[in-house]
């Protein structure tokens, strides 16, 4: 999209369900926002991401449906947050995450909204404690 392309930022945006660009509902390139990525993503049943984290973004999750697992390191062990439809989880700035889908026959999906304009992904080997030296 262009500069002159770009839609105005003076008014309220309205994306109807049906018309995301890919997982991208609100972002520079759709709206014209300024400091906002949301999206909502599906993720298939008894499927799992690579361990990422997402740079220095901020991410916002809210369960639509399915139960999905969190996964992170807290420095000892594995932490486990099983989630429901209803719940949000905030996944703070470069901490090693994965995500999880366990059920066989149910889909997984959420909305997600980022302080970035682009959903950045970034995989590492493994999950580890995120530490003050990391976040730099």
């Amino acid at each position: 999209m262009s500069t002159h392309d770009t839609p105005p930022n003076n008014r309220v945006h309205h994306v109807r369900a049906g018309e995301l660009d890919g997982y991208t509902a609100l972002s520079g390139g759709t709206v014209g926002a300024r400091n906002l990525w949301m999206g909502l993503v599906r993720h298939e049943p008894m499927s799992k991401t690579d361990d990422h984290h997402h740079g220095a973004s901020e991410a916002g999750i809210y369960v639509v449906s399915g139960h999905p697992v969190f996964v992170f390191h807290d420095g000892e062990q594995e932490v486990r947050i099983e989630a429901g439809p209803g719940d949000f989880l905030l996944v703070p700035p470069f901490v090693p995450h994965r995500e999880e889908h366990p059920d066989p026959d149910e889909p997984v999906v959420v909305v997600i909204a980022r302080t970035t304009q682009e959903p950045i992904k970034v995989s590492v080997p493994e999950l580890y404690q995120l530490t003050a030296a990391d976040a730099r």
